[in-house]
């Protein structure tokens, strides 16, 4: 038996009735019913309810009368039907619509994540969040470009040090360049979180007290770097260039990897040396 193209009313149809039939009544607060249920899980009726809608709408969705839901019914059903993260992107995926990022969880490194970076070591490598906030970070990272835990949270971001901090200003060779391009990935994120307001009053920020972000913010470069080189001045080891790799983690697609490894010979001594490789 092949399962065949997907007839993605007939799943979405199915993908709600299995995920209401599952939830337990008692966890939801709901009026008892006279009645004895005859069907497990939530009543259509109780599912509008909790997702704003008409049962009509709820039971046509249920047997796939050529409805096109849109990304706030969808919402609004996720919430109801309680889906996890995943079972929420196959939703929106079934409905062809965009589902909205969810950026809370962007705020902390998952500790599996904090763990890959002992891993790593003695690669330089840190994690970060699409807005370019360092939430984490290895020694050997801290050693290459700066203490980062010696700095106020609000101050750990990317751009924001490259904008405004005196010994990373003074830090890459080819400052200018790797401004440009951390610019047109912002762009690029920014488009992909309309919603994200923290990132929309970081831009803000960045805009208004510093002329050189302003002058290429509104060039509109768009491009996401997901790999590259830096050169890097170092005041202990001096001149020296790294590869980097920003690895996006399936189940933490707002988190990147970042993770540097020397370009050549004469970089992999330089990088030996302040990381402590041999000692």
């Amino acid at each position: 038996m092949t399962t065949g193209a997907v007839d993605t009313a007939r799943e979405l149809a199915a993908f709600l009735r299995a995920r209401r039939e599952r939830l337990d009544p008692d966890d939801f607060g709901l009026p008892v019913r006279r009645r004895a249920r005859r069907t497990p899980g939530l009543r259509r009726e109780e599912v509008a309810e909790l997702a704003g809608v008409s049962t009509e709408y709820v039971v046509r969705l249920e047997q796939a009368r050529g409805l096109r839901p849109s990304a706030e019914v969808l919402e609004a059903l996720s919430r109801a039907l309680r889906l996890a993260p995943d079972e929420r992107s196959y939703l929106f995926d079934l409905a062809q619509q965009r589902p909205a990022h969810d950026s809370r969880s962007a705020v902390a490194a998952p500790p599996e994540l904090v763990r890959l970076l002992d891993d790593l070591s003695p690669l330089p490598a840190m994690v970060r969040n699409h807005r370019n906030d360092i939430l984490a970070w290895n020694p050997e990272m801290a050693r290459v470009i700066l203490d980062y835990g010696a700095l106020p949270p609000q101050q750990r971001n990317g751009i924001w040090l490259f904008l405004f901090h005196p010994e990373i200003r003074d830090r890459y060779a080819d400052r200018e360049e790797r401004l440009r391009e951390c610019i047109a990935d912002l762009r690029a994120t920014w488009a992909a979180h309309p919603d994200d307001v923290e990132l929309a009053e970081r831009i803000d920020e960045f805009v208004s007290g510093s002329p050189e972000f302003a002058a290429m913010w509104a060039d509109r470069d768009v491009r996401v770097h997901g790999s590259g080189a830096k050169t890097i001045l170092h005041p202990e080891v001096g001149r020296f260039t790294v590869d980097f790799e920003a690895l996006m983690p399936v189940q933490h697609p707002d988190h990147y990897v970042v993770i540097y490894r020397a370009a050549d010979p004469a970089s992999r001594s330089a990088l030996n040396m302040l990381c402590g490789v041999g000692r």
